[in-house]
């Protein structure tokens, strides 16, 4: 078992430890058992995820004396809200939670910032462990404390910074992804090759046969140099102030397709479409060759993942949303942009008839 520790131990935040293997529940137990974060754990987790994978998780837990109750919930974007916070937050309080209690995320990203973000209020805050089970979770939503909540105009945009206790990524889940969420999550791991290390847009395409046959060595070391890349990022800058920002390379372009799709474009499909404009946009400003965006749009297509933004889509609904984003500033609408692979910077005064142009162009 793999396993790499992140540092941030400003204010009230701890380190912790991301845990990387495959079939490594039981040894998670045991961590749990040993370190004795709470006295009773409560696994959230969608009732798909539950089908899947709630009865032997709970079962493995059990087995090691922990006191764990599953809470379930509806999967998807629309359960990421306020609404369902509050609810989650009375069956807590009728079932007896308290400070000395801990939550346990199983499932993808929506499961993930949900459950983080009820931990870091319920109570004034208790002890929260994230168990990743798509791609997209593991190697981003997972690790660094981002924790949030949508409201209906926009994505995100309620939240708070709480690290968890731990992080374990159990490859075995990935086995039971279907292809497209298998593909959605490729998107983050080929912004980390676009913002910080081009190696891995190589070792990818490298990797084609052995991503395409889910092969677990190949998949535990893509994982851990992406897990690698974010704990960096977030140990120089826990709050999202400076250097963090670069993370959001697709996302701001990224989320307001995703809202406009009504959550039909999925997280890692909008991301792409998101990087692919911020290439353009980096092209059309002077900051990147024609060929290093070329280079970009290639990643994303070898990914599977699509570079052109769907036809049905309203640019000027796109166009609402990115005046919308978390990120923005005044009127300033802040881009992530490129002057080459592993060279991103933030860019906050790129007019919105640049922007609109983008999204037309990107069309399809």
């Amino acid at each position: 078992m793999n396993k790499i520790r992140v540092h941030v131990e400003k204010g009230s935040s701890s380190s912790y430890e991301i845990h990387i293997g495959t079939h490594i529940l039981d040894r998670m137990a045991l961590i749990l058992a040993s370190q004795a974060w709470a006295r009773r754990y409560f696994l959230l987790t969608d009732e798909r995820v539950f089908a899947l994978h709630g009865g032997r998780v709970l079962g493995v837990l059990r087995e090691t004396g922990l006191t764990v109750e599953e809470i379930v919930f509806p999967g998807g974007e629309e359960s990421k809200s306020i609404r369902t916070c509050t609810e989650l937050a009375e069956q807590l309080m009728e079932r007896g939670a308290d400070r000395t209690s801990a939550l346990i995320a199983l499932g993808g990203g929506v499961v993930g910032d949900l459950t983080a973000f009820l931990a870091s209020i319920y109570m004034r805050g208790i002890a929260h462990i994230q168990v990743p089970t798509t791609i997209l979770a593991q190697v981003d939503s997972s690790i660094g404390g981002k924790t949030a909540v949508d409201l209906p105009s926009a994505k995100n945009l309620l939240g708070t910074f709480t690290q968890p206790k731990a992080v374990f990524i159990d490859l075995a889940f990935l086995e039971t992804l279907p292809p497209r969420e298998f593909t959605n999550g490729l998107a983050e791991i080929v912004k980390y090759g676009i913002i910080e290390d081009p190696e891995i847009l190589e070792d990818l395409q490298k990797g084609e046969e052995a991503l395409r046959r889910r092969d677990p060595s190949f998949l535990a070391g893509i994982i851990a140099r992406a897990c690698r890349i974010k704990k960096a990022i977030v140990e120089s800058d826990e709050n999202d102030r400076g250097l963090r920002r670069i993370l959001n390379f697709g996302h701001t372009v990224g989320h307001a397709i995703e809202a406009e799709s009504g959550f039909a474009v999925s997280h890692g499909e909008a991301v792409a479409m998101g990087m692919c404009a911020a290439a353009l946009l980096s092209e059309r400003r002077g900051h990147l060759s024609p060929p290093d965006r070329e280079k970009v749009f290639s990643a994303i297509r070898r990914a599977g993942l699509p570079v052109r933004i769907p036809a049905s889509l309203d640019p000027e609904g796109i166009l609402r949303g990115l005046k919308k984003d978390k990120k923005k500033e005044g009127e300033q609408i802040r881009f992530v942009l490129l002057k080459k692979p592993g060279l991103p910077f933030v860019n906050g005064g790129i007019p919105l008839s640049l922007v609109r142009e983008t999204i037309e162009e990107l069309r399809a």
